[in-house]
């Protein structure tokens, strides 16, 4: 059995014991130096997060873009000349993923579209990363889900809030204030010009409660985690430039197994309100956390997607008294040096979704919070449709 591996490695001929303890260590190094190389993959949309994920792949050692698509020339040359027209273009998904086999998809189209592309990618033999929310049904999410685990191959969803440090920190601060937990958060947009064209766009599928709030009910869930046992939903349509039916204002409140609650609202459009844009809060019985961030009370910062995930500082305050009834000590303000930008979080998640494939990590609970999310946010919605407190 002598010759090369791949022409890189030499199969030993001597004596079975040291040939097969020599040729199980060359199979090992093959193994890790086939890992190590760059992963070729296909990017789906060059919107916001669709071009700050293009940037983490043309960044990453680990990857190299093989392609981009988006439905729109405008924005795919826009992107194309950002990143030195090193990949080809293309405007249809399916042809894109026949014509340049790649080993990864990254999915940051809008949310019609993500279970039929993610579905065809993961049944092409690639691992794939999607924009949240992860389907516009919990059905489909479930389907995604599922077809990945048919596959054996990676789903990692883009929460984005699960690997910026402060909000890492905020979690673990939570965790520690006892039950039950009263967390307050909300993400309304004053939104205008192509911001306003994007969320217009947006809600033909689907609506800001879902779209955004999948986000923050995942770090309600993390915070408790407890079951939610109960959502009810309300909302209403500000502007007549969006279909019938659809409502770019929307508020949740989910119950808690635990007896926690939360609420979650999310607007856009540019009637929305600057001073009511930012809330990020949790209470508990020791005390409570404050995401304080002055910069993105600044006026303007609700249509900055920096601004978004800004935290600056946790104000950290606790309930026990001293003997006079006088709170007995003071907040603690927590500032983290570690403040990534936008396109910095984005280069996170993709080094995330490179780790969790060349060390093949069990994704199994990041699948399932997904679908967790998402059966919030539509029960959510259903409530608000159907003016009931819809039980999970």
């Amino acid at each position: 059995m002598g010759g090369t591996i791949y022409g890189i490695y030499e199969a030993p001929t001597r004596s079975f014991p040291i040939f097969f303890i020599t040729y199980a260590r060359q199979i090992h190094s093959l193994v890790h130096y086939l890992r190590m190389q760059s992963l070729r993959i296909l990017c789906a949309g060059a919107g916001h997060m669709g071009r700050s994920h293009a940037l983490a792949y043309h960044q990453m050692d680990g990857f190299s873009l093989c392609g981009i698509v988006t439905r729109t020339e405008a924005s795919r040359a826009a992107l194309m000349e950002e990143i030195g027209n090193s990949c080809s273009g293309f405007n249809d998904f399916y042809s894109a993923l026949k014509e340049t086999k790649p080993d990864a998809v990254s999915i940051s189209t809008y949310p019609d579209t993500h279970a039929p592309y993610a579905i065809a990618a993961l049944e092409a033999g690639c691992h794939v990363f999607i924009e949240k929310p992860l389907a516009e049904t919990v059905e489909e999410a479930q389907q995604i889900v599922q077809k990945a685990r048919e596959t054996g191959k990676k789903l990692v969803i883009g929460y984005i809030l699960r690997h910026h440090p402060s909000w890492v920190k905020f979690i673990e601060i939570a965790q520690s204030l006892g039950k039950p937990l009263v967390m307050r958060m909300n993400l309304n947009q004053q939104s205008f010009g192509a911001n306003w064209n994007t969320h217009k766009a947006l809600m033909s599928s689907i609506s800001p409660i879902v779209d955004c709030g999948v986000h923050y009910v995942d770090v309600m869930c993390q915070m408790t985690r407890s079951k939610p046992v109960c959502v009810s939903g309300i909302g209403a349509r500000l502007t007549e430039e969006i279909p019938d039916g659809k409502i770019n204002y929307g508020q949740l409140q989910v119950t808690f197994e635990d007896g926690s609650v939360g609420w979650y609202e999310a607007g856009w459009g540019p009637m929305m309100s600057e001073v009511a844009f930012f809330v990020k809060d949790v209470v508990g019985p020791k005390g409570c956390a404050s995401i304080v961030a002055d910069k993105a009370g600044a006026e303007g910062a609700s249509a900055d997607v920096n601004a978004h995930t800004q935290t600056q500082a946790i104000r950290v305050h606790h309930s026990n008294l001293d003997a006079k009834g006088n709170f007995a000590k003071a907040d603690d303000v927590i500032r983290l040096d570690d403040e990534p930008n936008h396109d910095e979080l984005c280069f996170r998640e993709q080094a995330f979704f490179l780790k969790s494939i060349r060390e093949n990590i069990d994704l199994s609970d990041h699948m399932e919070d997904a679908i967790q999310s998402m059966r919030i946010v539509a029960a959510a919605d259903e409530s608000f449709r159907t003016g009931r407190t819809i039980a999970l």
